[in-house]
């Protein structure tokens, strides 16, 4: 049963997309026109929005005359980026054949002279042609401006506009004096209809007529249903557990649900219109129909996806159950208002009907509208209420959230207040924005949602494709999370950035208004003589990180697979890949100014107007990287080396641009400026490949026999493994005082780097044959312990009693 069902699902797509296809006649290839025909047409399309400016047009007139006039201008811009490199080509003929000859000098050959006024008057046709087009231009970019100025006056003013109020009598009686001319219209634009749908079911048009509406049905009947599983089951068998889940499947069901009830409407649209029998205005109602509807199933699935009322579970937003059981049918509800009462206005549009007639509608539609709204969210607070009594407190709203209910509150009761005074236009206009403005941001919301979890997937550490990438390019997590936070919070800019221009669309102005402050924000700002876009941006950065990755490829390719092979020390090997780093660095970034369309002259200027500050506040830290840029060419210490200065002493493990590392031997790090390097005295133990060498003294007694000592310790020496034989080790007698004498014992050591183990090791070596051979080191002292009697008493007091 499931691969039948899928089997039925992919028959019904495909129809759909064959009928599309189908539905598109291939045209026969036209050669294009030239430039001058094409200016022509431009300058008749701008003389007949011109004619139409002065006819006094109504909104919806404005906006396609703007419209027009601004495709006149890209039209006028293509035509004169076109005729570039046709004054390239010539100004590269003119060169070739070089300057005209000078008077008195020797006339050129004819055929030379004629090919250069030849040249000469195509220079200069083009020339023209190129101005005309720029004028054209201009001139529409004028005359789009003029009409936009116009449009939104107009806008304004209709905003303004009053009535009678609906609970007047004046209010009903003008619809009631207009409504047999409007149902005149309304049963002309029906028989119309009646007559299409006959001619449809007329051969050979029954079967495709029949086909589509039998698609269409399957597609609302059974269609969704096949969908919403299948994506169900993808969602719980294929994808990884995570927040993508909830928000992949909700973006789905939102998305899917608008397709579908649009392709069926399309299809109905197909069944009666299959060879063109609808005339040009109801063809026009017709795919408005179909646009309408597929809004309309679009709100419904977008209720449907963030409530989630039959799987709780996967629901995005922070909403308890009883909350989204008390909204649930709010989505259907607003779909259906939105598709009836919009067929209503788009009817009344195209019947051209009274204007009491489309007042008193719209003024229906606002007050429906606000009714909905209102309804859902009293139902909504006393959900809540019923939740915090029962002693389960509904979860906590963020501050948007309230804002934004609170804003769908007060436009509710300004559309009934609109309407109750007589403003219907204002009404009208605030009830259409308050839902088209709730479908954005809850778009917005679930968009935002999908590509947040969408990035995290990707980049997250923990992830598959994030351990892939991190031993790919050697990544750690850090710089993962810091990618997913930047691309996130790119893309969710780029998708409020579109949500705020839909919604400007709506308030008065044209999506070409957007297009074009869109256009003017992405041209760049104008820093002097520095411009700096956007796109240029981007580009820029785009080239900093792939040449980082292409200096950083070639670094690991030279210390993992050449520089290994040659005879080179690792301490030349580091410098060399250091310098490489530095050098690449350095071009990557001029690439990337380059890029930034930065000329020398701005970096010059730049850095004259640093030069202050580098004087004073960066002086320390251009002097150690100036020094470190010593250290890596001249080399008086490389990486590898044992130093000491001002009492560090230990491995250099790292000469950075500002500072080296020098690593100690209890393995701590010492970071040292590489001014010090240069500035100050440095002992470099193994420049010249020095050997290490050990020195301990051993203070022995003056009754010691002194030769004996001397061998003993000499053989300590010479048994250790890692002394040398060359130099040999020695024994000096170095003093004697008083109480001892004291011997110094020297040996050497392959690197310096073992002196203080082999020294440790040496001393438990000598007192271990001392102690063997019972030489002590001190001569145990003497005591002498005397006991003196105390004098005997003759009687005699002392003086001082």
């Amino acid at each position: 049963m499931p691969r039948l069902a899928r089997l039925l699902l992919l028959l019904l797509l495909a129809f759909g997309s064959t009928a599309a296809l189908a539905r598109q006649d291939a045209a026969p290839d036209a050669p294009p026109p030239t430039p001058a025909a094409q200016l022509d047409l431009l300058r008749s399309q701008l003389d007949d929005i011109k004619k139409a400016l002065a006819a006094q047009p109504t909104a919806a007139q404005l906006g396609d005359l703007r419209t027009q006039a601004l495709a006149v201008q890209d039209q006028a811009g293509e035509v004169a980026g076109s005729l570039a490199p046709q004054v390239q080509s010539v100004q590269a003929q003119l060169a070739v054949l070089g300057p005209a000859p000078a008077k008195g000098a020797p006339a050129e050959a004819t055929e030379v002279s004629a090919q250069r006024r030849k040249l000469d008057k195509t220079q200069a046709d083009v020339d023209a042609q190129v101005k005309q087009a720029q004028l054209m231009g201009q001139e529409a970019a004028q005359l789009a401006a003029q009409l936009s100025d116009q449009r939104r006056n107009e806008f304004q003013a209709r905003l303004a506009e009053r009535t009678a109020t609906p609970f007047s009598t004046a209010f009903w009686s003008d619809p009631m004096r207009s409504l047999p001319s409007d149902l005149r219209r309304l049963r002309a634009l029906g028989g119309d209809l009646s007559t299409a749908i006959h001619d449809a079911w007329q051969p050979p048009n029954r079967t495709p007529f029949v086909t589509c509406l039998i698609a269409a049905a399957l597609l609302l009947g059974v269609g969704r249903w096949l969908l919403e599983r299948q994506l169900l089951r993808l969602t719980q068998n294929r994808m990884a557990a995570g927040r993508l889940r909830r928000s992949a499947l909700a973006l789905a069901i939102a998305v899917l649900t608008a397709l579908n009830t649009g392709l069926a409407a399309q299809l109905v649209y197909w069944s009666v219109n299959w060879n063109g029998l609808l005339d040009d205005d109801l063809a026009t109602l017709a795919h408005q129909m179909v646009q309408l509807v597929l809004l309309s199933a679009y709100v419904a699935g977008l209720g449907r996806a963030l409530l989630s009322a039959v799987r709780p579970s996967w629901r995005l937003p922070e909403l308890a159950d009883a909350e989204a059981q008390a909204l649930r049918p709010f989505p259907w509800l607003l779909a259906m208002a939105i598709a009836l009462l919009g067929t209503v206005e788009l009817v009344n549009h195209a019947i051209s009907a009274s204007l009491p007639a489309s007042v008193a509608t719209r003024g229906l539609i606002a007050l429906v509208t606000a009714a909905l709204i209102g309804t859902a969210l009293l139902r909504q607070a006393r959900a809540r209420r019923a939740l915090a009594a029962a002693g389960d407190p509904p979860p906590s709203r963020s501050l948007w959230i309230g804002v934004c209910l609170g804003a769908l509150a007060l436009a509710s009761m300004t559309c009934v207040l609109a309407v109750a005074t007589g403003y219907i236009a204002l009404a009208f206009f605030v009830a259409i924005n308050a839902v088209w403005i709730s479908v954005v941001i809850a778009s917005l919301y679930l968009f935002m949602h999908a590509l947040n979890d969408t990035w995290a997937l990707l980049l997250s550490p923990k992830g598959r494709t994030g351990q892939r990438l991190q031993a790919a390019f050697e990544l750690e997590p850090g710089p993962l999370e810091q990618a997913r936070a930047v691309l996130s919070g790119i893309t969710r800019a780029l998708a409020v950035l579109l949500g705020i221009g839909a919604v400007i669309s709506r308030l008065g102005a044209s999506p070409e208004d957007l297009t074009s402050s869109v256009g003017s924000l992405l041209g760049g700002l104008t820093f002097g003589e520095m411009t700096l876009a956007p796109r240029d941006v981007l580009k820029a950065m785009l080239v900093l990180v792939v040449g980082l990755l292409v200096v950083r490829t070639i670094k690991r390719w030279l210390d993992e697979e050449l520089l290994p092979n040659t005879r080179l020390d690792a301490g030349m090997r580091m410098s060399m890949l250091t310098l490489l780093g530095y050098v690449g660095g350095v071009l990557v970034f001029v690439m990337a100014l380059a890029t930034l369309k930065v000329s020398l002259q701005n970096i010059a200027w730049i850095a004259s107007a640093l030069s202050v500050g580098i004087g004073f506040g960066l002086q320390a830290i251009v002097s150690n990287f100036i020094s470190g840029l010593i250290l890596l060419a001249e080399r008086p210490v490389k990486v590898g080396d044992w130093v000491s200065l001002n009492g560090v002493e230990g491995d250099i493990r790292r000469i950075n641009v500002r500072a080296t590392e020098i690593q100690l031997w209890d393995r701590s790090t010492v970071i040292v400026p590489n001014s010090q390097l240069i500035t100050q005295n440095v002992r470099n133990v193994t420049l010249a490949d020095a050997i290490g060498r050990v020195k301990f003294s051993v203070p022995m007694p003056l009754d010691t026999d002194a030769a004996r000592a001397r061998d003993l310790i000499l053989e300590a020496l010479r048994a250790h493994p890692v002394t040398l034989d060359t130099p040999a080790p020695f024994v000096q007698l170095d003093s004697i005082d008083a109480g001892n004498m004291v011997f110094s014992a020297y040996a050497y050591t392959r690197s310096p780097r073992d002196a203080s183990t082999v020294k440790s090791d040496l001393l438990f070596a000598v007192l271990a044959k001392l102690r063997e051979q019972n030489l002590p080191l001190i001569r145990a002292q003497d005591m002498v312990v005397r006991t003196v009697r105390p004098p005997r008493d003759t009687g005699v007091v002392p003086p001082d009693s």
